[in-house]
């Protein structure tokens, strides 16, 4: 029996290590190994009751060492990403890493050609993934350590390297220097946000004066909507109908939101104050009355208030997994005004960020002041009141990403230096308000 079993495992060894991608679709056309058979009177039979030869079985055994020695290295890689001190890391340990990913990318390139190779990599890339995960962890930890060498670091190897969506944290990032030089790269990233803000806020409006932002230049994304975006989307324009007193718009989707937003802002009188209650209500109905309470308790650790205790009403978080859980949910939620997000870290380097790829709203708008007074303000000022947990949402008015920082407390506009001063260059409804000879400065 044990001889049988031993001849299966040699069997299954042989099968994994055929260097094709499926076993149901293959290019290549590759033969597969059948398995050993015996002989009966009329029937060929699958018993395994042939004895594996010692060259077999030493074969199996060096494959299986084979195998092991990689876990294990392939073990230790995660032990380094995890226990080396933030202080530790510098930006030469990162480009030993992009390094190493590229050879392992050519030697994954000779496996497909014949070459033989450990089940762990070839088939479950566990090298490859500790070594995606080490450099993830050591560039958060040279973010933490040191936020203009994260910067320089990350400029240089993005994207030619590492994928843009892949770095921890983008706010600073440039899009794309691959025209520049690696010393200008360098000189480039480490100079200070609000150097990048000035130079991109010189340009000025004719008429006015006025500084203006220049417009993304980034071609448009096409967002592809779920049934669950649909749904909210249609609920969310409800409620923005009920509380904006009548105001609707008869395009659809998210068109027809911005036309229903530009609207409210352009209505005479209007003010920031009351276009930020009016996406808090707005958001407060799409919750509906269950789930803040709920948040306040779980999340932000808030007593109810009329229990008749001494500590009613107080608070004793954020509890400190609110800021990762609600950056978890939300792209789930709100992709149908934002679209595609995903989790990643605050420039503190914690958890807690959430990165959208780049605004359905801001895209769509084309509107710095619809970003500032319909979203990013009354989102602050929702979850601080409403929620009990600071939230910062810092848009990049070049790129169209948006940051999300969860229970990083936020900054006012006017004494924010990522935050330019002006309208973007493109901007409708700054075109009609200087139109209806009011002041085109609606967007700080």
């Amino acid at each position: 029996m044990q001889q049988q079993i031993l001849l299966l495992s040699l069997w299954l060894v042989s099968l994994l290590s055929v260097p094709c991608a499926s076993f149901t679709s293959c290019p290549t056309k590759c033969s597969f190994p059948s398995p050993p058979t015996t002989k009966t009177a009329g029937e060929t039979t699958h018993l395994f009751a042939s004895s594996p030869t010692t060259s077999q079985v030493d074969d199996l055994l060096s494959q299986l060492q084979k195998e092991a020695k990689e876990v294990g290295e392939c073990a230790q890689i995660l032990g380094e990403a995890i226990f080396k001190s933030d202080a530790e890391v510098k930006a030469e340990d990162i480009v030993q890493i992009c390094d190493a990913l590229d050879a392992l990318k050519e030697q994954s390139s000779e496996n497909d050609n014949g070459d033989t190779s450990t089940l762990v990599s070839s088939r479950l890339q566990l090298r490859k993934l500790a070594l995606q995960t080490k450099r993830y962890e050591w560039l958060v930890k040279l973010m933490k350590a040191d936020y203009d060498a994260y910067i320089a670091t990350a400029s240089f190897v993005s994207p030619s390297r590492i994928p843009r969506m892949e770095l921890p944290n983008l706010q600073d990032v440039p899009m794309d220097n691959t025209l520049l030089t690696n010393v200008e790269k360098v000189d480039a990233a480490t100079a200070t946000a609000t150097t990048t803000n000035a130079s991109s806020s010189q340009l000025n409006d004719e008429n006015t004066g006025l500084p203006l932002v220049a417009d993304c230049e980034l071609d448009n994304m096409e967002y592809q909507e779920s049934l669950l975006d649909k749904i909210l989307l249609s609920i969310f324009r409800k409620l923005v109908v009920q509380n904006t007193g009548g105001v609707t718009s008869e395009k659809e989707s998210i068109l027809g939101l911005v036309e229903q937003a530009r609207t409210y802002m352009l209505q005479p009188g209007q003010t920031a104050e009351a276009q930020h209650k009016m996406v808090k209500d707005t958001l407060a109905g799409l919750m509906t009355p269950v789930l803040p309470p709920f948040y306040r308790i779980f999340m932000s650790g808030i007593v109810p208030k009329n229990l008749g205790t001494d500590y009613d009403g107080k608070q004793f978080g954020p509890w400190f997994y609110a800021p990762f859980l609600t950056s978890f949910v939300t792209p789930t939620f709100f992709g149908f005004l934002v679209g595609p997000s995903h989790v990643n870290r605050r420039k503190d380097g914690r958890l807690g960020g959430l990165v959208v790829e780049k605004c359905k709203f801001l895209q769509e708008s084309g509107c710095k002041g619809l970003c500032l007074h319909q979203c990013k303000l009354p989102a602050q000022e929702f979850f601080k009141d409403e929620l009990g947990l600071p939230l910062t949402v810092q848009p990049n008015f070049e790129t169209q990403e948006c940051q999300w920082s969860f229970g990083e407390l936020p900054v006012p506009p006017k004494e924010d230096p990522y935050f330019p001063s002006g309208c973007l260059v493109g901007c409708e409804s700054r075109k009609q308000i200087a139109a209806n000879g009011g002041n085109a400065d609606a967007c700080n």
